[in-house]
């Protein structure tokens, strides 16, 4: 039987939402400190432990089958690259950043200028739907000193929170594009292989799927049962189980957990009671 390789991060917190993602989806992982490679022991995968930048090239190379990778690698490195599943973590921005002193205005105020990145072909390709250029000085960590230290005028970096643009005195000016953790899938997987991705995707998508959910039960008279009921975002339609006291019943169903305060108050007003709200660990559909 084959088994599937798959690329993640070899540290850092991509590492960590890596690894419990394969964990939610019921792979036992079999890694020690420092290991390079580990093998699942209840899923034909295995696990090759890497450096985030050359993951898109061995995924080229079908090295790995599939990989767990920033989606802001795949546009530096990896345009061909099939994702087939956004992963909801890991979220940043790849974004332009001047000194605070700058006085910007407007992307053209740059025209020339010396901007450092890690991000090379992502810069030239930006500032080219501009019909502009830039010198381009790429560097590899600890991007954000390169204006204090003379080196540039400016960079182009990727921002989660923006205190370390804040701590070196830089303002985030332009949002190049959002980026996420993706499942990326090699252009050289065998048909035995992509068989073993499906099932794992399956997997992912499942607990995605409950990680963006809640589920809750209410009490609810049973002559506002249709009012609450037109509230609630359902799969199918509400579980309505009669109660022990006459003229009440419980009603159980999921809710989106981005809209989960609205819902809930909501439901208060129609009618609804002693609210429980129970975390999904994973929804099948």
């Amino acid at each position: 039987m084959s088994t599937l390789k798959i690329a993640i991060q070899k540290s850092g917190r991509l590492n960590e939402d890596s690894i419990q993602i394969l964990k939610d989806c019921g792979i036992s992982i079999n890694n020690g400190n420092d290991q390079l490679k580990a093998e699942a022991t209840n899923f034909p995968l295995e696990v090759l432990y890497l450096r985030n930048s050359d993951i898109p090239q061995y995924l080229i190379d079908g090295v790995v089958d599939i990989a767990i990778v920033g989606d802001n690698l795949l546009v530096e490195k990896g345009k061909d690259i099939k994702v087939i599943q956004k992963l909801g973590f890991s979220k940043c921005k790849v974004s332009v950043a001047v000194p605070k002193t700058f006085d910007y205005k407007s992307i053209k105020d740059l025209e020339g200028m010396r901007i450092a990145t890690s991000y090379p072909n992502t810069v030239i390709d930006y500032f080219a739907k501009f019909g502009m250029t830039v010198d381009i000085h790429q560097i590899s960590g600890s991007v954000e000193i390169a204006p204090n230290i003379g080196l540039a005028d400016g960079i182009v970096d990727i921002v989660s929170s923006g205190s370390t643009l804040f701590k070196n005195n830089l303002k985030e000016v332009e949002v190049i594009f959002k980026s996420e953790a993706v499942l990326a899938v090699s252009p050289k997987v065998t048909p035995e292989v992509q068989s073993i991705i499906n099932t794992l995707q399956f997997r992912i998508e499942s607990v995605l799927r409950a990680r963006k959910s809640k589920y809750i039960l209410m009490n609810v008279p049973n002559d506002k049962i249709e009012a609450v009921s037109n509230i609630l975002p359902v799969l199918k339609s509400a579980t309505v189980m009669p109660l022990a006291q006459e003229g009440w019943s419980s009603v159980h169903t999921v809710i989106d957990k981005d809209t989960f305060w609205d819902v809930i108050d909501q439901l208060k007003e129609a009618g609804a009671e002693g609210i429980l709200v129970c975390p999904i660990e994973k929804m099948v559909l």
